[in-house]
């Protein structure tokens, strides 16, 4: 089944490049060997490697497009010969770290180990992040005379010509396999942690400025200022449907708790999707605990107290673990201070000025940026959940998460100083869609993914029941996201203006 993780001979130093490795050679193989792979080649096994949780990848070009596939074939099929792969060509990416001492050796399975690097405090040698792992199959006929005196990790004495398109290992009866590989370090830079600097920045400026200006400068100013100074008596304003955007909000506390903790529990090892229901049974259990937490925020963020009466409802309806708990929350959300504002609210709404294009369209743009942290992950999630493919790589799972979480709080930020800074006072709901909206492109993946890749579902009411259930996962993805963008909008805003000297 492939549900196992073996470690494999392959041995790489981090940011070293080597080339013609010979890794090891079999013996001759008998009959029912040379069967077995024949039979395995026929059925077209493919061999997965990951590292540092992250799978291999090959892309292959068919048709003027490139296509992407995890893993690579046991060995190909040509005419009536059979051929094995048996000399890889690796290509690890990697970012490096801005500090120093942090060397690494990595190995294909669970027992890498991290060294420490050798010399003074104080060296220049860089520590580096693998972010991806890709690879080529090819099939080499090595030189029976050139590996009998070799050992494992010498370097073969000719040169290895790593061609895709040609085979040339044949597998025949009683002789034997040669494997040999080579592995190249390729540095890939990333610039997007310089955009929230830059957006800092930016407001810091703004700050520093208004704060300059004296009492009566300001007073003589104030006509002349534009943008989210102007606004200030309007920021604080209760939205439209608060009681509805508290639940909301609620809900997307606990899925996101839910989700962090259990995939943080799976990539320690404590979850295993070998145990059929282990995830869904975490998941369940996480959920209905956190309803704590839900409850806490719902009410903490909510300007009027739940009527005793609604608790009795809920009761009724829900006898469970969860809801208990979401009460005990609502009650410390209640019993806690009220959150105060940083500035008074005026009773008239201060008129919002014409913008040039629909704020409505900017947040539902927004959901792009979340949507390109998820796009590749997506793919082995969709595969796993319909395809029954087994997904183990919850270590990288867990940093795409996070990531997810960083974007979508930038995002947010943005677009809500973007907000302010034309005087629209407007932000709540829009920093709760502004990250929320990425649920929208990941149910358009999911049609994609239904018209391209599900081609065995035949029939409108398998089509119906996988639509059904890509609702139910948009909507929890965008409680969860919108919560991340409303949170931290919602903080950046009382931050801004609690730095605001008025009289």
């Amino acid at each position: 089944m492939g549900d196992r993780i073996e470690n494999s001979p392959y041995r790489f130093k981090m940011y070293t490049n080597e080339t013609e490795v010979f890794l090891c050679q079999t013996k001759p193989l008998s009959g029912e060997e040379f069967k077995l792979l024949k039979q395995r080649i026929d059925e077209m096994y493919q061999v997965n490697v990951i590292l540092d949780n992250l799978p291999a990848i090959r892309y292959t070009k068919k048709d003027g497009f490139m296509m992407r596939w995890t893993g690579y074939p046991v060995g190909v099929k040509v005419q009536n010969g059979y051929y094995i792969f048996n000399h890889l060509k690796f290509t690890v990416l990697v970012h490096k770290y801005e500090e120093t001492n942090v060397a690494r050796v990595m190995g294909t399975g669970d027992a890498a180990e991290v060294i420490p690097t050798v010399g003074t405090e104080g060296s220049d040698t860089p520590g580096y992040m693998v972010v991806g792992f890709e690879v080529v199959p090819c099939s080499f006929q090595h030189n029976a005379d050139s590996v009998k005196k070799l050992n494992m990790y010498d370097k073969y004495p000719a040169r290895i010509n790593c061609d895709p398109g040609t085979v040339a290992m044949a597998i025949k009866e009683n002789e034997p396999l040669t494997f040999s590989y080579e592995v190249s370090f390729v540095e890939r830079t990333s610039n997007g942690h310089r955009v929230l600097v830059i957006f800092l920045r930016t407001v810091r400026r703004d700050l520093t400025r208004y704060e300059e200006l004296d009492k009566e400068a300001q007073a003589q100013m104030n006509e002349e200022l534009s943008g989210w100074k102007l606004v200030v008596a309007d920021v604080f304003r209760a939205p439209t449907n608060p009681a509805l955007l508290c639940v909301m909000v609620g809900d997307g506390v606990q899925i996101l708790g839910m989700a962090l903790v259990t995939i943080l529990f799976a990539a320690l090892g404590f979850m295993s999707p070998a145990s059929r229901g282990t995830l869904v049974t975490g998941m369940l259990f996480f959920y209905m605990i956190l309803g704590i937490a839900a409850g806490y925020v719902a009410v903490r963020h909510s300007t009027g107290a739940i009527p005793f009466s609604l608790f009795v409802v809920l009761i009724l309806l829900w006898f469970c673990i969860s809801v208990p708990l979401t009460l005990v929350g609502g009650y410390f959300g209640a019993k806690a201070p009220h959150i105060e504002y940083p500035v008074r609210t005026n009773q008239i709404p201060r008129e919002i000025p014409p913008q040039k294009y629909p704020s409505w369209l900017l947040v539902l743009g927004a959901g792009t940026l979340p949507f390109g942290t998820l796009f590749i992950e997506l793919f082995f999630i969709m595969s796993s959940l319909w395809m029954g493919r087994v997904y183990y790589v919850f270590g990288f799972l867990l940093i795409v998460l996070l990531l997810l979480v960083v974007v979508c709080a930038e995002v947010s930020l943005v677009l809500t100083y973007m907000h302010l800074c034309v005087e629209d006072w407007r932000w709540w709901w829009k920093s709760f869609f502004a990250s929320g909206s990425v649920a929208i492109y990941i149910f358009l993946y999911s049609v994609n993914y239904l018209i391209f890749d599900l081609k065995s579902l035949s029939g409108p009411v398998s089509a119906t029941l996988y639509l059904g259930y890509s609702l139910f996962m948009v909507l929890a993805i965008m409680l969860a996201t919108g919560t991340v963008g409303f949170l931290s909008s919602f903080w950046f805003v009382h931050y801004l203006f609690s730095s605001v000297k008025l009289d």
